[in-house]
This record gives C-alpha cells, structure tokens and sequence, in this order.
C-alpha cells in the first residue's frame, strides 16, 4: 500500500509539473493600438512587443462586452456576463457580484493544484464576500473596484464616492488610497506579482495581473515621469510595459520561461472622450463603451515557448470567453456543469494549419442586456442592430489634462452589416448588397435571445440566465 501511494504522488507531480504556469495580464481601457507591434506611436513598447515576437499576436481578439466588470467576468469564467446577471461597471455601493457557484479560472485550475493569485483591480464585487480569495485565489492584493470611483477623482462630486481601499486577502490594509499611493501602484502589483512566482516557482501557478491603468485618472512612478513623447499617457504605458519586462526576467531567472503561458490583453477599448488620456483604437471604430470594434476589438499577445509558435500572427476571431474552456482542454480540467459559453480555441492559439474557430457566432451585448451585434464566427461579417450608442466622432472640443468631454448620441434605426475582412474600419454599411449574410445573423441573434434575453426586444430574460450572487 505503501509504495502504491508513493507511485500516485510520483504521478500526481509529474502530470502537475507538464502543466504550463499560467500569467494572465489584463489590461484596463487599453485601447487596440496602444503598444508598439499593434501601431503605438510617442513611446516605446519594447517588452510587450519583445513578448509579441517571442509568441503569438491576435488582431481579431476581442471581449465580451466593452466595459470593466462585464468583461472580466467573461474572462473569468467564459460565459457572456449578462448570462450571470453582470452588466456594466459595478460601483462601490453593489449589493451582487459573482455568484459563489459560478467556477472561475482560478477554481477551475485548483483541479490541477496549482497555487493562484489575484494582484490589482477586481471590480466583480466588493468587501466581503465577493473578493478573489473567495472565488479560488489563494491570494488577493490590489482594489476592489475602478480607481476613478473615489472622491479624488476630478470628476467626482463630493459625497459621491466612499474611500479607495487597498485590501490584502479578505481584509483592508489602508482605508484611503491618496493621489500619491496612485502613482506607486504599478510598481507595487509588479513587486507582488514577482514575490508570489518566486514563492511557488516548483509549482504549477496562475497569476492574473489586473493592472488598474491605463483608466483614467492616470499615475505614473517618478521612474517614468515625462519619458515619452505622448505626456502622461505614454509615460503611464511605459511603465505598463516596464512591468511585463519585470515578469518575464523573473520567469527567464527561475527556469520557469519555457513552460509559462503568458497572455497579454486589455479589458474594453479606450476611453475616447479623454482624450490626451485616453488611447487609441487606430483605424478601429469608436471605443469603449460601445459595440464597435474600437470598443471590443483588443490586443492579444500570447506566449509559450514549448506550444505556441514564435513570431506568428493570426487574424483568425477568438473572444477572452473562450480562454477558461482553451485552458480546461491544455491541463486537462473539468469544466462546470452548468451552461457557459466559450469554446476550446487550442488549435488556433498553437497554430494548427487550417484551424477555424467553433463558433457559429459571437453575441455583443453592453449596456442593461442590449443586445447591440452578432458578428459571424468566422469574424468576417458584423451586424449592428438597432440600438443607440455614444460616438466621439464630430465631437470637435479636445478633452486635455483628464477632463472629458461630451459624447453625441447616435440611433442606428436598421440593422447594418459589415464586412470585417474588407472593411475593419467598419465605414461601409453592405446590408442591402448581402441580405443572406443580414438574415442568417438575424436567425443567431433569435437563437441567443431565447438564451439570454434582450431588452431592446422588451425581452428582459432568457430561459439561460442565472442570477448573481447577493
């Protein structure tokens, strides 16, 4: 019996060290043409685009929705939001957050043993109960919500927001972020980043760095302060990028680089009516806040030396929902029981010849469960529904120095289709030169209806919608 139990632990090591260590760096309101190999222009990207040239760039990746909770709750746990009740940005006074039952990356990587950790901002929930260390992080340090929620803000009006806590695990340990905490943040969700790899680096491990910038109101260190040629918002990318240099010289210096898969992308497109603090979606359509693709189209960089091929690029549609299914398929896991609404995307990440995605079609909802476009699995055509939406495009006042200015309102009254493979600036509406391509994606948008509901329909729930946690 004795040696029988010492061959399932021989065992049990062996299949925990062939699977990969896992770094998941999310970005916030970085937009599609941000950093150096996606066309960023004023400062230099030379880490972010070193891990690009050593891994895989993905130009047609895309989230879930194009605002912060709603999107790292796809992420998370591969299911479009508005299926667990998540709209929008969560405040600091929500009363729901993920539903306890709901399995997220770090759950679903527990299977496997290995040993995860939260660093930076969460915003699916605040104190207590909905923090990371209660959804499968080990460890948490970082803020529970958006860093523009707090009375610092330059658009806050007084009373309007409780303080900025900085919590460590499931309990505060400074009550009041300052504007001068701000500026250190970045480096202090670095330094614990490398502290928790180097504690568990004869382990499998998963990081998720949430990095807080680049969301307006932006910090940035004394070490990057007026180094780019952009102002603050260069400066504040530079030290982003400075981070993702400090993680992969920790992985190289442990042994740990060839067996690390690293993925780099960003929550929502920017924040346009920032302007001189907000990024740039380049030839994309709108921003953040919207179902265009400046709003969800995001970079996507992924590296892993052993299985994804360097230097390699594909435009092949992926969404961040179907990363925890890709993982649950790379080491072996269990995936819930319940309905989610990713897919194993494998074969496109490693660069499999002729490999497609499995999806019929990707649904795009924002706003109170709007569904606002259906694009085609394949990523070629796009139709937008009839919705309203916020465009910065005719606005001619300049936001300067994090004051924002006023979006147009704009009503699309029929729906419009695009072509994404001809057109990514999304600047010619071909629906009457393709009706069958307009009425086969009106046929998906029934089908997710059905599921999820649409309440530009008058159609509030699906018959697969699940509620939050409370």
């Amino acid at each position: 019996m004795r040696i029988l139990c010492c061959l399932l632990a021989l065992v049990s090591r062996l299949t925990s060290a062939s699977n990969p260590n896992i770094v998941v760096i999310f970005m916030d309101d970085m937009g599609y043409a941000d950093v150096g190999c996606f066309g960023a222009q004023g400062y230099q990207t030379p880490n972010i685009d070193k891990l690009a040239a050593a891994g895989r760039k993905f130009t047609h990746f895309h989230v879930a929705q194009p605002v912060c909770s709603a999107s790292r709750t796809a992420l998370l746990t591969g299911c479009y939001p508005n299926r667990l009740g998540m709209h929008g940005a969560l405040g600091p006074s929500a009363k729901h957050g993920i539903h306890a039952n709901e399995m997220t990356l770090a759950e679903l990587v527990k299977q496997k043993d290995y040993a995860t950790a939260a660093v930076g901002k969460w915003h699916l929930g605040s104190l207590p109960q909905f923090l990371p260390v209660k959804h499968g992080f080990d460890e948490y340090y970082g803020i529970p919500y958006s860093n523009d929620m707090w009375p610092y803000h330059p658009q806050a009006k007084k009373g309007s927001y409780p303080k900025l806590p900085m919590v460590e695990n499931d309990h505060v340990v400074d009550e009041e972020i300052t504007p001068e905490d701000q500026t250190h943040l970045t480096t202090e969700y670095t330094a614990r980043s490398l502290k928790f790899i180097e504690k568990n680096k004869d382990k499998p491990f998963f990081l998720y760095l949430a990095h807080s910038m680049v969301h307006v109101p932006l910090f940035v260190s004394e070490k990057f302060k007026g180094k780019s040629d952009k102002g603050l918002f260069g400066d504040v990318m530079m030290e982003v990028d400075w981070s993702v240099g400090q993680i992969m010289d920790t992985l190289k210096k442990n042994g740990l680089e060839d067996n690390t898969w690293i993925i780099f992308t960003s929550d929502n497109g920017p924040w346009l009516s920032y302007g001189d603090h907000a990024g740039s979606a380049g030839s994309l359509r709108e921003g953040k806040g919207t179902c265009w693709e400046g709003g969800t189209r995001v970079t996507g960089i992924m590296k892993w030396p052993a299985k994804i091929p360097a230097g390699t690029t594909t435009d092949t549609m992926m969404m961040t929902i179907d990363i925890l299914p890709t993982i649950a398929h790379v080491i072996d896991a269990k995936l819930p029981s319940h309905t989610i609404d990713g897919l194993n995307c494998w074969p496109i990440i490693s660069g499999e010849n002729d490999a497609k995605n499995p999806h019929d079609f990707y649904a795009f909802y924002y706003e109170q469960n709007q569904l606002q476009a259906i694009t085609s699995g394949d990523g070629r055509w796009k139709l937008h529904l009839p919705h309203k939406y916020r465009s910065i495009v005719g606005v001619t006042e300049k936001a300067q120095n994090g004051i924002p200015v006023l979006y147009k309102q704009i009503t699309i009254d029929q729906p419009e289709l695009y072509d994404l493979y001809t057109d990514i600036s999304e600047s010619k509406n071909v629906a009457v030169d393709h009706p069958e391509e307009v009425a086969r994606l009106q046929k998906h948008a029934q089908t997710i209806r059905a599921e999820l509901g649409d309440s530009l329909m008058k159609q509030p729930k699906g018959s697969g919608t699940r509620e939050p946690g409370m």
